[in-house]
């Protein structure tokens, strides 16, 4: 059984998810960045951290492409054009979608006081509205790739997710749909009531 660390209010719910969709069993451990017991399985105490076995793996992507790859689900095979491309835009929107929403937390509660600059989010979030848009015209299917979901969904997704947490203005209503839909999924779901323990 894989453990995942991390709470489901951060990027180890994308592993979360992830399991659930695969339907593979896995334990929660509920524990926050830099915590005593995130530290027990990443000394930088970042957090997802997945145990298989005796490895610690650690990065909710790099976990992510490692269970699809391990699986042979949620991903297109290596080696391949679909991979290729899945892998584009996983890192577009890792670049995109997500480090835009990192630098805004940082500068609202990640960073001492002193080394934020609350001004720089309005920037933050207008170019965040502008990669949605691009990423809207790039839904041609019910999924990111196609007729098949992959673990990109799940972090474009979770992007969406955590922008309405962090009060970005609204995505447009193509990208709203889809992102409803996907968490209407019964694994998203099923991550999102997981008891840890």
């Amino acid at each position: 059984m894989y453990k995942v660390i991390g709470s489901t209010k951060s990027r180890a719910f994308r592993v979360m998810w992830m399991l659930e969709e695969m339907g593979l069993p896995y334990q929660q451990v509920d524990a926050g960045p830099r915590s005593e017991e995130a530290m027990k399985y990443n000394p930088l105490g970042k957090i997802p951290a997945l145990v298989d076995g005796d490895a610690v793996l650690t990065d909710s992507v790099a976990i992510m492409t490692y269970l699809g790859d391990k699986h042979g689900k949620l991903t297109a095979p290596a080696g391949t054009v679909d991979r290729a491309r899945q892998d584009a835009m996983t890192f577009w929107l890792i670049d995109e979608f997500d480090a835009i929403l990192w630098a805004a937390a940082k500068h609202s509660f990640v960073f001492p006081e002193d080394r934020r600059v609350p001004e720089i989010k309005d920037s933050l979030k207008s170019e965040f509205l502008r990669s949605a848009d691009v990423l809207a015209d790039r839904l041609e299917g019910p999924f990111l790739m196609g007729d098949q979901m992959t673990h990109a969904d799940i972090l474009a997704c979770h992007c969406v997710n955590w922008s309405i947490g962090a009060k970005f203005p609204r995505v447009n209503d193509k990208l709203g749909a889809w992102a409803a839909e996907m968490r209407d999924r019964p694994a998203f779901k099923a991550a999102q009531e997981k008891v840890a323990g």
